[in-house]
């Protein structure tokens, strides 16, 4: 016996899902824009990049933890739950005297934002069927890509004509909305009896990966060499990721069932999904430092250019739901990794400055078709494959997979970056640049980013390090396209079969 929920208003639970998502994502892009005035306000320059990590650490290593925890004991609970955490980090955020106190409450949304957000996905795989799942889970997509293009002008507006502290108390009647709307449009059983939760895994998952995460946060730094203590720490996470997965294998009540990999579309799944992280955090990080430091633009040059692969992935995300049922699985992510790659690679191809914007607006239009079908698939896919008590585990791994890629992804890509800045300004010598320009490495060339900064450099100075940047760039397009290629090739083995709508109906049990 499971408790199946029931929806009494599936449009209502919809928006629910919606506005929880559309904060949790929010809070990654908005933050950034009112990062100078909060260090004017609370000091800490030297702690910047840990407002951001502390966020991305806690909101990804507790996926799996909250995943198992909603089948156990029903979404609305963890979802509720969830909602609490995060809204309290962001009162806490809002009313931080430091910044240590600032990342610390950070690290607390992050919690609130890895419960809310697999459970959101879990609740419509739980309520809708294939065809109606996939045109929800596009339109989840689609308040990611909205988030992404209006954070940095939210942000903005809402420093200048209020104060930074707005930006987390603003998400409190949002929050509460989102789960009064799920509370009264939710209906679950109870859960029969008590199930041991496995405390010994959570806390070696969690810091297996927390230890794992920074490792790759501080190679990503690295230039021409890995620094000892980051490969140790790589190494340590790897070790205590092995030990979680013997001691998953032991206990009765796993926090992530070891069986579910046997299964080959959800092995698959996963797999493809990490591949996919990979690219797509790739194109979002490395795509607005080619509009503003090389073309000379401005962030919403860089949302702009992003803007079109929310749309075409939110069309895709619609139409693969009827594209499923009728073709399988199987074509569909297949045509979406395919497209996926043809935008990675016209993102690697050179092009004339003039129109590269153009140029990268249609990369991005084309690549969001193929994470529309493809990701929106994989999602579906695993989501059909198993029961009720298996569904939130299910959808967490593929969100936690897909962080994974993005972070290793970044981190990989980031050395990539760093390392031909270095060798390329190297090549430059004091001769171009010359000693008074104070272009004295990576750091210091971020200074083509800059508008007002650059404007104060000779132009010759300014070239050459967009020429330097150019280059670097280029080999970190033609990394993502090397992912994307493997991405493809992880879809040819994904098994055949049909998407049916039968499974809402049988618990989720329906294998394609």
């Amino acid at each position: 016996m499971n408790p199946m929920p029931r929806a009494t208003n599936p449009g209502a639970i919809t928006v629910a899902v919606m506005l929880a998502t559309f904060l949790a994502a929010l809070d990654t892009s908005v933050v950034g824009t009112a990062m100078p005035t909060i260090i004017g306000d609370l000091g800490g320059l030297d702690l910047y990049s840990w407002v951001f990590s502390a966020y991305l650490l806690t909101s990804t290593t507790a996926v799996p933890v909250f995943g198992r925890l909603s089948d156990m004991y029903g979404r609305k609970a963890v979802f509720s739950a969830g909602t609490a955490l995060f809204l309290a980090g962001s009162v806490l955020c809002g009313s931080a005297g430091n910044m240590e106190q600032l990342i610390a409450f950070r690290a607390i949304q992050g919690l609130g934002a890895a419960a809310v957000l697999p459970t959101s996905m879990t609740v419509v795989g739980d309520i809708f069927g294939v065809v109606e799942r996939a045109r929800v889970q596009g339109l989840l997509s689609a308040v990611w890509g909205v988030s992404a293009i209006l954070g940095p002008g939210l942000g903005g507006f809402i420093v200048d004509k209020l104060q930074w502290r707005w930006l987390f108390y603003v998400n409190i009647p949002f929050g509460l909305l989102s789960v009064l709307l799920l509370t009264i449009c939710l209906r679950e059983k109870p859960v029969p009896g008590k199930r041991p939760i496995d405390y010994t895994g959570a806390v070696a998952l969690l810091a297996a990966i927390a230890i794992l995460l920074f490792g790759l946060l501080e190679l990503g730094q690295s230039l021409s060499t890995i620094p000892m203590p980051a490969w140790t720490l790589v190494v340590a996470g790897i070790g205590l990721l092995a030990l979680f997965l013997w001691h998953e294998s032991r206990v009765a009540e796993p926090l992530l069932p070891i069986g579910l990999f046997k299964n080959r579309l959800f092995s698959v799944s996963n797999a493809s999904g990490f591949l996919a992280g990979a690219t797509l955090m790739g194109m979002d990080s490395f795509v607005p430092p080619f509009i503003q430091g090389v073309l000379g633009g401005t962030a919403i040059n860089a949302g702009a250019v992003l803007a079109p692969m929310s749309i075409s992935w939110t069309i895709a995300s619609a139409v693969s739901g009827r594209m499923m049922v009728r073709h399988g699985y199987r074509p569909v992510v297949m045509l979406g990794a395919a497209l996926s790659l043809v935008g990675a690679l016209m993102l690697a191809a050179p092009v004339d400055r003039g129109v590269a914007q153009m140029w990268l607006m249609l990369a991005m239009l084309v690549t969001g078709f193929g994470m529309g079908f493809s990701i929106t698939s994989f999602l579906v896919a695993v989501q059909s494959s198993v029961g009720w008590s298996e569904r939130g585990i299910a959808t967490a791994s593929i969100s936690f997979f897909q962080n994974i890629g993005g972070a290793v992804g970044v981190s990989v890509m980031g050395a990539v970056m760093n390392s031909g800045m270095h060798q390329g300004l190297l090549s430059l010598g004091p001769t171009v640049l010359g000693p008074a320009d104070g272009i004295a490495g990576v750091s210091a060339a971020s200074v083509v980013l800059d508008p007002v900064a650059r404007s104060s450099i000779p132009a010759a100075t300014l070239e050459a390090l967009r020429v330097v940047l150019a280059s670097s760039l280029r080999s970190v397009y033609s990394a993502i396209a090397i992912a994307s290629l493997a991405g493809l090739a992880m879809t040819f083995l994904f098994p055949r079969g049909c998407a049916g709508e039968s499974e809402q109906e049988t618990g989720g049990n329906a294998r394609p």
